[in-house]
């Protein structure tokens, strides 16, 4: 049950992010804010593995920015983008072997009134959390929360498991935004979303 869930242990992500974005699906992301408990449930991700892909922060090698894609799985990297946006991902295979999975969707499942307070715009609504900054803006997520360890119960920021759905639940697809990024990383098939059917059959809603 949800409210029995367990911190997702380290070991869930020391392994390739496109074997682990399919599984984050259907996991709780909790965060600790005020005293108050938000909890949503992910309905989408994707995958970005290793230097080689050409969609990855890491394809230029170590900077200041992805430094900890770089370190120890089960962590998060929150980062800046388009000079307004935050993005939040969980680091995923062996140390120094920079991989990751970009949380996208959320959907509210406790701490509404909160969540509704940091974005209010659209709030409860279909299209509310329906992408990676809408989340994070309502999770108030940003760059303190860099490097912030998802598999301690403690650290304010963490992944617990929610409902397992099978693959015949999820949508996969390529990856987006991704700009003038070149073939075979523009059309990789490293983006998984939860059905609007399965979610509902799971809560009773949409």
């Amino acid at each position: 049950m949800l409210n029995e869930a367990q911190v997702l242990p380290r070991a869930f992500f020391e392994r390739p992010a496109w074997q682990a974005a399919p599984e984050l699906v259907g996991c709780q992301l909790v965060r600790e804010l005020g005293g108050q408990r938000l909890r949503v449930l992910i309905t989408e991700a994707e995958a970005y593995q290793g230097m080689e892909d050409q969609a990855c922060h890491a394809r230029g090698g170590k900077t200041k920015r992805n430094a900890v894609m770089f370190g120890p799985p089960g962590h998060a990297y929150v980062y800046f983008t388009y000079g307004m946006h935050w993005m939040l991902n969980l680091v995923c295979e062996a140390e120094r072997f920079p991989a990751a999975v970009l949380v996208r969707a959320v959907h509210p499942l406790e701490g509404h009134e909160m969540l509704a307070q940091n974005r209010p715009h659209l709030a409860g609504q279909r299209a509310w959390l329906d992408g990676p900054a809408k989340l994070t803006h309502a999770l108030a997520i940003d760059r303190a929360l860099n490097g912030t360890d998802a598999c301690d119960p403690g650290s304010g920021l963490f992944i617990a498991s929610g409902i397992h759905f099978s693959s015949k639940d999820l949508i996969p697809g390529p990856r987006v935004g991704l700009g003038k990024t070149p073939e075979p990383w523009l059309s990789m098939p490293w983006r998984w979303r939860l059905s609007p059917q399965a979610l509902h059959a799971a809560l009773g809603t949409v």
